[in-house]
Order: C-alpha cells, then structure tokens, then sequence
C-alpha cells in the first residue's frame, strides 16, 4: 500500500450518501434565463430585509449573539408560540439534520415517503440510521402506510407538508393520529411551504401539545432569503434543549440574524406574495391542462406538471432549457414523468405555460 493511500474509514452510512443537487440557474449558450427550478420566491426578499442586511454588514468585524433571541422573539410574536422553544439553524436542512444527530443512529430506524425531501435520507445516512421508505398514494402521503412501515427501531418519521415535489398535502387530524401511532419516535413536520397555504399553522399547535412532534421552517421560500440560509425548528422544550446542545454556537452569522428578523416581521411583504403565488398557481395549472399536461392541485409555490412518460418530460425539459427556462427535473423523487415548475411571476408564468404548449402542439404533429 502506497505511503498516501488512507485506512481511515469514515462512518458507516456516510458513503451511501448520493451528493445533493440544487436546481440548475444555467444553460450553456444561453442569455437571460429564466430559473422557476428551486422554487425560490420571484419577488425576492422585503424591502426591510434588505435594509437590515446592508445594516448588518457594517458589524462584520463582530460576532453573532449565540442565542437568536431577536428572531426567536420575532417567530414568537407572529406566530403566537413560546420563544424558548424555538431553534434557529442554518436553513430548516440544519435543523434536519440536528434531529437525525441527536435522535438516529446505528442501529435505528429514519422514516419518509418515497417522494419526500432527499435531505432526509442523506441526514439518516450520515448519521450512521437505515433510511426506510415507504409508498404515497397518488402522490399523496399515506399515514397507514407510515404507520404499518414504523418499527420499534423507528426514532424519527419526517412528513412534509405540503410535500415536495408533488404539492400535496394532508389535513391537521391525520397528522395527529400518526404521531400517536409511533410513540416510540419523533414526527417530524417539514413546514416549509406552509405558508402558502391558508389557515394553516403548520402543526405548531400539535408540536405546542403532543411529546413527539416537532415543526421546521424556512426562511428560504415565501420570505425569499434562500442566499442566506436560515430556518426554524418548534416544539417540546426537552427537543430543542437536546437539539442546542449540540448547534454550533455560531451557526447563524450576523447579517442571516438581521435579515430573517426583519423579514419575519415585514407581514405586508408576505400577505402579498402569498396572494400573487395563489393566483398565478391557479392560471399555470389550469393553462398547462389545457394543453395536456396535468398536475394535482398544488399548495406550494410550484406544480408538479405530468407528461405520459420519462422520455416526453426529459424532452420537454430539453425544448424549455433551449428557450431559457430551467425548470426541475424529479426523477430522483421518484417521478421520472414529471417536470417541477416554480411559480414565478406572470411574466414568466406566461412564458413557460407558452413553449409547453408549443412543444406539445409539435410533439402531437409529430406522432
């Protein structure tokens, strides 16, 4: 064996881990892209965010608080919960991984739906638990089959809700009944997209009352600070005492703590994307179903359009890149079918309902 060769293994689960890959915003060859890939907000951040970063940016030189108490305070307040059981990370992908630290391990048991969020797998993976998988039902989570997949090694069982990729969602009561079903783990309520629903409180008040629920937020979706990286995590004070013991004191930087607080208390920026998003959400399925393409109703920021097989969506997705528009391939969800298309303005709406349907009108010609 060579002298530079290494016998260090690294921890098993660590080399499952396929690498995690973000929407494209690039096409070989082409100007002015339009990017709807990442699901990322078209009307940016607020104005008062934007203000407080450039503010914040003048402190560099300084340390960050290591307690977040501003922006646990700004959640606090809007969203009516008790600071002291908020965790703030370093996107809600932090907090993810924090649970699958803290609760997984060698031995136990992660449990998702087969088309939820990667970072589930990869955080059960690196911290050495068995990612298990089970089945949806038509794009849709399927409690019983949550509960029949939970075994006594289950510790966390994460539900996105509404779901990413396919913008479904379940109601409160279902919830619940899962978490009472698995006591022996934590359900996990990825919230990100929760605030493009109406009246809904993304199981806060379920995490406020049962032992074994725990909420996380993003700041990266609706309030448009994806480049900064903060999110949230709610529940039982023991979780979140467990969860900050082993946060780096300094996850969040200065500016992230500034940025997020302002945004979080900036509820005219919100109130107006989140009318914007339900309006050009509704036009974009309802055109692409006029040309062909179905979707079920989303209740993100995006719809998960369906083409009749993997050839027709990686062509479509082909035809709309040559144009400029980078959409979301999903076959790594598990829906090689599908194409996810961010709802971006209307400019962008237009566009994208626009070159799918010429592509399908030459598609139909062709055959």
């Amino acid at each position: 064996m060579s002298q530079n060769q290494t016998t260090i293994a690294p921890q098993p689960g660590i080399m499952e881990i396929s690498l995690y890959e973000g929407g494209a915003s690039k096409v070989a060859g082409v100007e002015n892209v339009v990017k709807l890939s990442s699901n990322e907000n078209p009307f940016g951040p607020s104005d008062k965010a934007r203000e407080a970063v450039i503010r914040a940016a003048h402190a560099l030189h300084r340390y960050p608080n290591t307690d977040h108490a501003g922006l646990r305070a700004a959640i606090g307040e809007v969203h009516g919960l008790d600071p002291d059981r908020i965790i703030c990370g370093v996107g809600s992908d932090e907090i993810i991984h924090f649970l699958c630290q803290a609760y997984a391990g060698p031995g136990t048991e992660v449990l998702f739906t087969e088309h939820g969020f990667l970072m589930y797998r990869i955080s059960a993976h690196a911290a050495g638990a068995t990612p298990v998988q089970v089945a949806e039902r038509d794009r849709v989570t399927d409690i019983d089959a949550l509960i029949a997949g939970a075994t006594e090694r289950t510790r966390l069982v994460f539900v996105a809700n509404p779901n990413n990729p396919t913008g479904t969602m379940i109601g409160l009561p279902e919830l619940e009944r899962l978490a009472r079903a698995v006591p022996q783990a934590i359900l996990v309520v990825d919230a990100a997209y929760a605030e493009y629903v109406e009246d809904y409180d993304g199981g806060a008040e379920l995490a406020s009352r049962l032992p074994n629920v725990f909420m996380t937020r993003t700041f990266s979706k609706i309030y448009g600070l994806g480049g900064l990286r903060v999110g949230w995590g709610y529940g039982p004070r023991e979780i979140v005492d467990v969860l900050n013991r082993i946060r780096g004191p300094f996850n969040l930087s200065n500016v992230a703590l500034e940025g997020a607080e302002a945004a979080m208390r900036d509820r005219e920026h919100i109130a107006r994307c989140q009318v914007e998003n339900a309006r050009l959400r509704a036009w974009l399925a309802e055109a692409l179903a006029e040309k062909g393409v179905p979707s079920d109703t989303s209740c993100a920021n995006f719809v998960l359009a369906r083409f009749a097989d993997a050839g027709t969506a990686e062509a479509c997705d082909d035809y709309l890149k040559a144009q400029g528009l980078i959409v979301r391939r999903v076959a790594g969800y598990g829906l090689p079918h599908c194409l996810r298309i961010t709802v971006g303005d209307e400019a962008s709406c237009r566009r994208v309902a626009h070159v799918i349907g010429q592509f399908m009108a030459e598609r139909a010609g062709s055959h």
